[in-house]
């Protein structure tokens, strides 16, 4: 199903939230409009495998790492996180999906962001990095030309992107979307969305699997 670019566009620039995390490469002039139809039915189906990342206690210290483990909110473990150490790159472009695509959601609907990118990390049918995931040819909306528009590091929401970036790499919390590969906006109909398992809505974003 194909969505006239000129709406899209309209919609859309490097600073807004984004709308999808599409299945499939298309031509340029349609991946601008277009959330991708899914692949064959017998194309291989991903089954999850968790993205566990033990927490550092050297890193982090004993105390902190239980504190991050007792935490009785999403809120409240994003505001202890420590986000002030030197990013790796991949770490970077994973608190950079969740800033583009989801800044202005839910933090469970920023959590299930990054989730899909770790998910496909580890599927074996996508990138087994975060950039390439993030920077792959017409999946994510607000890359463009495969390059990742700057985010405003000075604000509260990029702090908090990179606080669900790190509580997603390590596993520390559970959302709805945990196993989720796919999502979309409400605001959009994609043709594949019918022929996936839907796992959460969560404010303005569709999770699947």
């Amino acid at each position: 199903m194909l969505t006239a670019i000129a709406g899209f566009v309209a919609m859309f620039g490097a600073g807004s939230t984004g709308a999808w995390a599409q299945e499939e490469a298309l031509p340029i002039q349609e991946a601008v409009a277009v959330v991708a139809e899914a692949p064959a039915a017998d194309e291989p189906r991903f089954v999850a495998s968790e993205a566990v990342q033990p927490l550092d206690v050297q890193e982090f210290g004993e105390e902190a790492a239980a504190r991050y483990r007792q935490a009785t909110s999403l809120q409240e473990l994003v505001g202890d996180m420590p986000i002030d150490a030197e990013l790796s790159a991949d770490m970077k472009c994973l608190a950079e999906a969740v800033y583009f695509e989801a800044r202005g959601e839910p933090l469970d609907g920023q959590l299930a962001v990054a989730k899909v990118v770790i998910n496909r990390s580890t599927s074996g049918l996508y990138p087994s990095d975060y950039c390439s995931v993030v920077t792959q040819r017409a999946q994510f909306s607000f890359v463009r030309g495969g390059r990742i528009p700057r985010a405003d590091e000075g604000s509260a929401a990029w702090r908090r992107a990179l606080a669900v970036a790190q509580i997603a790499h390590q596993d520390l919390w559970s959302c709805p979307a945990d196993d989720a590969m796919y999502f979309h906006a409400t605001y959009v109909k994609p043709g594949w969305a019918s022929r996936k398992r839907q796992l959460a809505r969560i404010d303005t974003h569709i999770f699947y699997r």
